[in-house]
């Protein structure tokens, strides 16, 4: 039997350069999904105090009227129903014990959700789901093993050998972290073809209305359900198959100083705890974005200035994006795209950033040929504080008129 030769330093880093695509990583592809259950932001008052039997509490229900005319929602769409929280009253009250039954729910539910969105997006990439050879998924609905990754093999049709990471509770910078992990194994792969995958539902959260616990009623006005894939890869196959519509150019993270006490979230027996410091995220964001900007674009010497970039932000509320306008000083129209998906959406969470490079191309296909500028910025928030920052380039797919 002969021996394998042994591979010379030279060998060894031309396999290493033999591995690696050529060019940047890009958005191949994006897919959406949402439940079925759309419920107006003007009706959700009366459908939250009457599913949880808290109609006598009349002035904490005008109280979340209120609030819900603050947030920049319009509509929401939800995987509980009337029914299913008449089903488990348990739901209702946070400090009975229910994660096991909201678990149970979520195992199915967030899959099938899931599957939805990375079937279009499968279907706009125009190749077969077995060309798929890395899967990232996130979510912070559930704690699963195996997770929603593994139940999506056979929900799409995947290889056994296909490539797996799951990333659990990262809150709503989870769909910047999912893509910027696309990133490197595509552009560290040669020929690798990422599906990136995030879906959520606010089941986890879910909690009737107490007195004196404003996060609750924030939490219920706030978020919505929803899931979003993107196909990432680097080197587009020339078969006319695949056509990028943004290069992600960089990518970065960092954390607030101070900041960890602002948003956090944890298990407990009745689902998710946790806190958002709804006053002072927008001062942390709105005192650290620039450098933020600043630390991403600086090396790259493109000398952009704000309002010559398209802008795809995390919506995490209409203050946070009313913050980031005044700071930066952004023409009216730069966030247009943000604040439509928080309005027809809410923050659903991770998800909400892939909704809004959707809603981008959207707007742009129908301007026909007024096209996108040709750099721009991906900015999401969450938990840490943490911003996560991406340098986009928009191709001539995504500028191009219909």
């Amino acid at each position: 039997m002969e021996s394998v030769p042994a591979a010379t330093p030279n060998t060894i880093r031309e396999i290493w350069r033999a591995q690696r695509a050529d060019g940047p990583a890009a958005m191949l592809a994006i897919g959406t999904a949402n439940p079925e259950h759309c419920v107006p932001q003007d009706e959700f008052p009366d459908f939250f105090f009457r599913a949880t039997g808290s109609d006598h509490l009349t002035a904490l229900k005008d109280k979340f009227r209120r609030v819900c005319q603050k947030l920049g929602v319009q509509k929401r769409y939800l995987h509980h129903t009337e029914e299913l929280l008449r089903a488990h009253p348990e739901f209702i009250d946070h400090d009975s014990p229910s994660l096991d039954a909201r678990l149970d729910i979520v195992a199915t539910a967030v899959p099938e959700l899931a599957a939805q969105a990375s079937k279009k997006a499968i279907a706009e990439w125009g190749r077969p789901a077995t060309d798929i050879t890395h899967l990232v998924v996130t979510t912070n609905s559930g704690a699963h093993i195996p997770g929603v990754d593994f139940r999506l093999i056979p929900l799409l049709g995947l290889r056994p050998s296909v490539r797996r990471t799951m990333l659990y509770l990262n809150g709503c910078f989870a769909g910047s972290a999912a893509l910027r992990l696309a990133k490197d194994l595509a552009e560290n792969n040669r020929g690798a073809r990422v599906l990136v995958v995030c879906a959520e539902l606010t089941l986890m959260l879910f909690s009737g209305p107490k007195e004196g616990c404003f996060q609750t009623l924030i939490n219920q006005g706030l978020f919505g359900d929803g899931a979003a894939a993107v196909i990432v890869g680097a080197d587009p196959a020339s078969s006319g198959h695949e056509h990028p519509l943004f290069e992600i150019v960089s990518a970065a993270q960092t954390v607030v100083p101070g900041s960890d006490h602002a948003i956090n979230m944890h298990l407990t027996k009745g689902g998710y705890g946790g806190n958002i410091s709804t006053r002072e995220v927008p001062g942390f964001i709105g005192d650290n974005i620039e450098q933020c900007l600043q630390d991403s674009f600086g090396p790259l010497g493109l000398g952009a200035k704000w309002n010559d970039l398209f802008w795809a932000v995390h919506p995490g509320s209409s203050a946070i994006l009313d913050h980031i306008d005044t700071v930066l000083k952004l023409k009216p129209d730069k966030l247009a795209a943000s604040r439509r998906v928080l309005s027809e959406y809410g923050n659903m969470f991770g998800v909400t950033i892939i909704f809004v490079l959707d809603e981008l191309r959207r707007r742009h296909k129908e301007q026909q040929g007024a096209g996108l500028p040709e750099w721009g910025v991906m900015i999401t928030f969450g938990p840490g504080l943490t911003v996560e920052t991406m340098v986009l380039r928009a191709t001539h797919h995504t500028q191009a008129s219909v």
